[in-house]
């Protein structure tokens, strides 16, 4: 019975698999990475693992694999996580843990779209599945540098969470009974807003437009479409899309969720 982590050197696959290995033997698991000379020393099974080529011998005599979503523009994330699910149910697989998105099938959000694609695929095939719908990072919001925090997120909050505690929560999931054809909405312990967070990192936080963030992130270097999804996230925190706080990932773990005063500390 082995579970396959995929994207097991990726900052939350690493975490994901650390966490598993603390709750089951490590000849159970198997993990998939784009390039296996970064996954010596792991302590499991290493196998190829790029969704852009074949992929029969990743999931070869796997019952359950957590499928972490790849990153990319949206028509090759898409096509690459299709193919993953179809490589996976062809090999037999008997569970298919996806990580996903808060609300991925109602979010406003441009990242759902990817997310939503997937799980319908996912769903579409009747194996047993279970979504982790992610919420954003605290790490993606950290300041790392003196200066006002920038954003166009207005007034609005979110419900960030531990990357680490979203790790955990995989790992639960991987290693209990009872999840099958679970969605789970996986948020932090309360929602602040960009105003709080530059008051508890001692900084002030500047709001712009959607537009100026787009131009001042594609001055950083990022990617075009990497620049208007971030500006797309913080435009529907102002919304509230990202507000909500869900029990779930505290019931997962245990315990209640670090928050962002805990991150900062961090």
């Amino acid at each position: 019975m082995t579970t396959l982590i995929t994207g097991a050197t990726g900052h939350l696959g690493s975490l994901i698999l650390r966490h598993t290995l603390a709750r089951v033997p490590a000849d159970r698991l198997a993990v998939s990475v784009r390039d296996p000379e970064k996954a010596e020393g792991l302590g499991v099974e290493v196998r190829p693992g790029d969704f852009d080529g074949p992929l029969a011998d990743t999931f070869a005599g796997v019952e359950t694999v957590l499928m972490v979503s790849v990153d990319g523009p949206d028509e090759i994330r898409v096509r690459r996580h299709l193919d993953a699910v179809r490589a996976a149910v062809d090999a037999g697989v008997r569970h298919i843990v996806y990580t996903s998105v808060t609300d991925a099938d109602t979010s406003p959000l441009a990242l759902a779209r990817v997310h939503k694609a997937t799980e319908e695929a996912i769903r579409a095939t009747g194996v047993p599945f279970t979504f982790l719908r992610n919420g954003m990072y605290h790490e993606n919001y950290l300041p790392h540098g003196p200066g006002p925090i920038v954003s166009a997120t207005g007034d609005g909050r979110i419900a960030s969470a531990s990357r680490d505690d979203l790790a955990l929560a995989a790992a639960v999931v991987l290693t209990t009974p009872g999840h099958e054809n679970a969605v789970y909405e996986l948020t932090g312990p309360r929602a602040w807003s960009f105003d709080e967070l530059a008051a508890l990192a001692g900084t002030t936080h500047q709001k712009v437009g959607a537009a100026d963030r787009v131009t001042a992130l594609k001055g950083f270097g990022l990617p075009d479409f990497v620049a208007e999804l971030l500006a797309d996230i913080e435009v529907n925190i102002g919304r509230g899309a990202l507000a909500e706080v869900r029990p779930d990932l505290e019931e997962l773990i245990g315990r209640a969720p670090r928050t962002i005063e805990d991150a900062l500390r961090a």
